[in-house]
């Protein structure tokens, strides 16, 4: 069964660990699955971290594979760790299953590029925006289920900065101009924008309103995700339908597109530390 709170990178990189074991071996999932006493599917969904880590099967598997003792002892030695729940699991009711999975990766990478096409990006948010733009985008939703959201975002926020990783947005100045919320928000939310220029974790450029197209114009909300890890390759998250769809790409040329047109689009914007248009300061982060 797949963990209720989505695989936590632990568990990603044990489990890329044993397809390449496979893989190496020349062990094909139909072969695995005969010494598993199982379906490949089992095989696989161990693989894609789609099921808890189960000590007996994986001691199975690592013996059909004849992985070395040094192979084989850093795996059974992380399971434990690996089948625990994210941080994100107190928040779980609040969260689709591709949130679950992006912030499982989000929660490790060393690096977060992030673009929006209309808003200030998600990670750099005040608590007021987000609860002001939940209220607008997501009515349906019970009030509860809507605090749980801001409060998730928050403890993401701090997380990030906690471990010192790269935050890197692009959003247009358009996102200045659009109010959410209503004076107050915004003048709160352009302060911590402001705010920015002290830290030395965040990159923030504003793309002004009399620029010309650049190579994310017209491309949804996206965040490119880098964990510091060989097993586990750059992530792009694609909001394609705003609370409804979200793909997230792991195909090494898809991802090297996206990040192509993300790196022009920022060498054509502002250079960081350029005054944020409207003639107030923040963007060297």
């Amino acid at each position: 069964m797949r963990p209720r709170s989505g695989p936590t990178v632990e568990h990603r990189v044990l489990a890329a660990r044993m397809r390449m074991l496979r893989e190496r071996a020349g062990v094909t999932l139909q072969t695995a699955a005969v010494a598993l006493g199982a379906h490949p599917a089992t095989v696989r969904r161990i693989e894609r971290a789609e099921t808890g880590m189960d000590s007996g099967q994986v001691r199975v598997l690592l013996e059909c594979y004849g992985a070395s003792a040094a192979e084989a002892e850093p795996i059974m030695k992380g399971l434990t760790a690996a089948n625990l729940p994210g941080w994100w699991h107190r928040w779980r009711d609040a969260m689709e299953p591709w949130q679950q999975e992006v912030i499982g990766i989000e929660s490790s990478a060393a690096l977060v590029r992030t673009w929006h096409p209309a808003l200030v990006p998600e990670l750099l948010r005040t608590p007021a925006y987000e609860a002001a733009l939940r209220r607008t985008l997501l009515p349906a939703d019970p009030p509860a289920r809507r605090d749980l959201g801001v409060e998730l975002l928050g403890e993401r926020q701090r997380r990030l900065k906690a471990r010192g990783a790269t935050l890197w947005a692009l959003f247009p100045a358009a996102a200045l101009h659009t109010r959410v919320g209503g004076p107050g928000v915004m003048s709160e939310q352009r302060a911590l924008l402001e705010e920015a220029a002290h830290q030395q974790y965040l990159t923030v450029q504003a793309v002004p309103l009399d620029f010309p197209p650049h190579l994310m114009t017209g491309v949804p909300p996206m965040h490119l995700l880098r964990v510091p890890s060989p097993e586990i390759g750059d992530r792009v998250v694609l909001e394609t339908a705003p609370g409804i769809r979200v793909d997230v790409i792991d195909e090494v040329s898809a991802v090297t597109d996206f990040r192509i047109r993300l790196d022009g689009a920022c060498a054509a914007a502002p250079h960081p530390g350029t005054p944020l248009p409207g003639g107030r300061h923040p963007q060297n982060l």
